[in-house]
This record gives C-alpha cells, structure tokens and sequence, in this order.
C-alpha cells in the first residue's frame, strides 16, 4: 500500500539508464546463515546430516534422512552492528529485527513393500529467508572531496541546452525527458546545473560542454546515511529418496524472490574561501523487486556405520530485476552577501527498464561422524565463483562493461562450516564455527567473514523447541559514490542472530 500511494504522487518515467554496480550483483548473490536454531547453532555445517529443514536446503537429500513427517517454524532476532570510520572519524550504528525466518514441512512415505531397494519417498516444502538486508550505516567526517565533484564529472560533455529549462518547461518535465533520453548521469547534471553547484565554461553558448565548479576546495563537513530494508527469500519443493539402508538422493526446486529497499542521504558543510555554495544535501531512493529460479541435486551415503558423506551442486540462479530510483538536491549558496537555498524536487519516479542477474552456482562437499546417540561432529566445504556472475542483456554496452569489471574485481571464494552436538537424554548442546573468504580479489572491498555459534534444544516427543546464537565479523570498505566524492570509509560489521525453533514430528 505504501508503494502504491508512493506512485500516486508522482510523475512516472520509464528511463533507459543502468545504475547497477559490482555490489548489486554480490548482494543478491550472497547467502548467510539462517534458518532453523538447529542450523544456526551447528554454523550450517549440516549437508551430510539432514533431518532439518534447512539442512535441506543445501542438500536436498537430508529430507530422506528424517524418520517421521516434520513441520518447524522459526523465529530470528536478527542484529547488524557497523561501526564505521572516515577521515579519523568513529560513528557507530545498531539496527535490529524480529522476524519469520523459515517454515516449511516435509512428510515421509515409507515403502511397505521389504523386498525394494527404495525404503522411502519424501516430499518437501520448505520457505528459508537466505539473506536480511535490514541495515542502518552513518558516516560521519571532514574530508577533502566535495559531492560538488560528483555532480561536475556528470556533467562534462553534456550540452548546455539540455541542462536549462525551456519556457513552459518544469523541473519534473526535463528531468523525465532526460531520464527517458540520456539516462541517470544526465538527470545527476541537470539537478547539479539547477542548483548552482556548477556554472558552464562558456555561459551563452548553448553547445557548451565544459563546466566550473562554484564549490572551491579545502574541507567538507560531511554525514553519509545509509538505511537498507528487504529480504532475500527462496521457496523449495523437495523431492528425495532413500535407497537401501546407505544412500539418500534428492533435488530441490527453488523460487527466488527479491525485496530491497535502500535509501541515502549525503549532507556536506563547507566554510572555503571562494566557495559560492556553502551547504548541500543529495537523497538517492532504490526500490527493487526480484524474482527468480534455481535447483539442486544432492546426495548422502553411510559409508560406515557412523560415518556419512555428502555431496551438492546448485545450479545458477536466474533472475529478472526491476527497479524504481528517486533524487532530490538541495544546496545552500551565498551571492552578493545574500544567501538563498535552492530545492531542486523533481518528484519524478525512474522505472527502470527490466534487466536479469545470474548468480553463480555452487559446489559443497561434507562430511559427519554419528557417537551413537550421544552427539555428532560435522564439517561443510563449499566453493562459488562470484566472477561468474553475469548481467543482462550482454549486447548492452554497460552491462558488458560491468561483466567484465566483475570478472576483474571478484573471484572464486571458499566456505568452510564445521558444527557438534552432545547429547543429555533429550538435550542436546551445540556449537560451531565459520569462515567464508571474501568474494574480492583484493581482500579488501569486502573481507572475509569469520564467526561462531552456540544453541541447544529438548525433544519432548511429539514436538521440538530449539534455540541458537551467532556471531559473525566482517569488515569493508565503503566508496562513497561511484565517481567524483570516490573517498572511502573503514566499516567493521558483526552480525548477530537469535533463533528459535518450534517442530512438530507426526
């Protein structure tokens, strides 16, 4: 309701422009730990256990290995922490959330017939919120690069006359004309040109391409605020089997489904000698809706009478994206010693034309040893090539730039899980750890993820309740904007969840 009562006030523009980036591709590529408490607690390292939920969902053939029909639901308290530093300066910033983490059941068909290799079917359906995008990040400093520098380097090489309006001509009337024609960095040029962040070179000449900065150099006040809302969600149907007392195979089916939101805002102070703009603040809004598919095949074996295997391939995930942006500028400047504020609110909504994503696959080998009933250890290796994430279509000249880009900047990056449970009757104590390599060549954009976990539960019979705790550290370094204020902010991260799991057996 709120997107829709957004759309009534606003004039609508279908836009040929791309704003995608190398962090586009990564978000929705990029999958954390959750869902259930017995899944959290052990860090994931669950392919060769199954018997979960969300053990199911990174290897399909854990839901043969469950003895009875199962449904769960889990809860998740869900915390992001950023602390983040620019120039020498230190903010720090918490966002928290409660949230539906993961349902699903799965039901077992026994074989009646004892001669059969087949001892079960099982079928599965499964909803697991593989990533949260909930987070609030500030950045507060003085540094030496203006925004001003953003909206001149869009600027440059963009004809005068489309900058200025024409008489009868409103804000929100060129602003969608070049939004429809040019794309986003002219529409950036037209909101910089509007409030005097910068002059032409040449002032009456119409062709002119080359403009002045009206904000000197030296020091800039700024505050960055950056506030992120949505989900990554994935719908599974389950189909497995167990095949004599050793083997179990399955494959799953999964939609995708993408919500996010993200909202900026840069304010910027300055006091330099020669500066005729003293004062400026830049909203960005980003409103993206996704949906997708993708599958896997996996198996388990006994190979021993306590030692399991298990292997998994996932497919690609394909995706079509669409995306809505709004812009405001706002700037304070000072002429003649009279000082005037410019708000430049085109109240236009950007429709993006629709594009695709593929996110890599991913390959995961694990391994468990069974103590009987009294606990278990567990270990999960997995490797994906965030290189090989492509967008579409690649005849488009930015989209092959960006493919390639990504091509340069990511790599293939190695997952390592590993996961016990002791058991007290019907008590079980879990622990686990995890370490993910960054998806970076350079280590350094975004760094490896490293963390642990800690949980338990009791089985009443008929009915489970578990509980887990993790924690996880990463850290990254934040480009403000893509070009122009390119100054980067030191940002450490711990994340931290809280599960609770209710399943019932029948």
């Amino acid at each position: 309701m709120k997107r829709i009562s957004f759309l009534l006030i606003m004039v609508m523009t279908l836009t040929i422009a791309n704003a995608q980036d190398i962090s586009d591709g990564l978000r929705y590529s990029t999958v954390k730990i959750s869902g259930s408490a017995r899944y959290n607690a052990l860090s994931g390292a669950m392919g060769a256990l199954g018997a979960d939920l969300s053990a199911m969902r990174i290897n399909p053939a854990g839901s043969a290995v469950f003895l009875k029909s199962n449904v769960a639901v889990s809860f998740t308290l869900f915390d992001v922490e950023n602390e983040a530093g620019y120039f020498n300066s230190f903010t720090k910033s918490i966002d928290s959330k409660v949230d539906l983490n993961h349902a699903g059941g799965v039901f077992v068909f026994n074989n009646s017939n004892e001669e059969s290799i087949w001892r079960k079917f099982t079928i599965g359906l499964n909803y697991d919120n593989t990533n949260n995008f909930d987070d609030e990040l500030f950045i507060i400093g003085t540094g030496n690069s203006s925004i001003g520098e953003f909206f001149l380097s869009q600027a440059q090489g963009i004809p005068l006359n489309l900058l200025e309006l024409q008489p009868g001509e409103s804000i929100s009337d060129l602003y969608s004309f070049l939004g429809e024609n040019e794309g986003t960095a002219a529409q950036n040029a037209f909101l910089g040109y509007q409030a005097f962040l910068f002059d032409p070179l040449v002032p009456n000449d119409p062709s002119n391409t080359q403009y002045l900065s009206n904000i000197a150099g030296g020091s800039f006040d700024q505050e960055y605020a950056s506030l992120q809302r949505g989900y990554n969600g994935k719908f599974t149907l389950n189909f497995a089997t167990q095949v004599k007392d050793q083997f179990f195979f399955g494959i799953n089916l999964n939609s995708h489904t993408i919500d996010f939101q993200k909202s900026t805002f840069l304010f910027e102070t300055n006091s330099n000698a020669g500066s005729t703009v003293n004062q400026v603040g830049f909203e960005n809004n980003l409103a993206v809706l996704g949906s997708g598919f993708s599958a896997q095949v996996g198996a388990i074996a006994k190979v021993a009478d306590n030692f399991r295997f298990g292997l998994t391939l996932d497919s690609p995930t394909y995706y079509e994206i669409s995306e809505e942006t709004t812009q405001y500028l706002e700037s304070e400047r000072t002429v003649g010693g009279q000082t005037t504020t410019e708000i430049i609110n085109p109240r236009v909504l950007n429709i993006h034309e629709n594009y695709n994503l593929k996110t890599p696959g991913k390959f995961a080998a694990s391994a468990a040893y069974i103590f009987g009933q009294k606990g278990l250890i567990s270990f999960d290796y997995s490797y994906k090539d965030y290189s090989q994430t492509k967008f579409s279509p690649t005849n488009d000249a930015y989209f092959s730039n960006l493919n390639n880009a990504i091509e340069n900047a990511l790599k293939g990056a190695s997952a390592f899980r590993a996961g016990a449970e002791y058991r007290i009757k019907q008590l079980s104590l879990r622990g686990g750890f995890h370490y993910e390599e960054s998806p970076y060549e350079n280590g350094e954009t975004v760094g490896n993820l490293q963390g642990f976990s800690l949980g338990g539960g009791y089985n009443f019979g008929n009915y489970t309740f578990d509980l887990a705790y993790s924690r996880s550290e990463q850290s990254r370094n934040q480009q403000l904007y893509a070009v122009g204020l390119t100054d980067v902010s030191n940002i450490d991260t711990v994340y931290s969840n809280l599960a609770f799991t209710l399943g019932f057996n029948f």
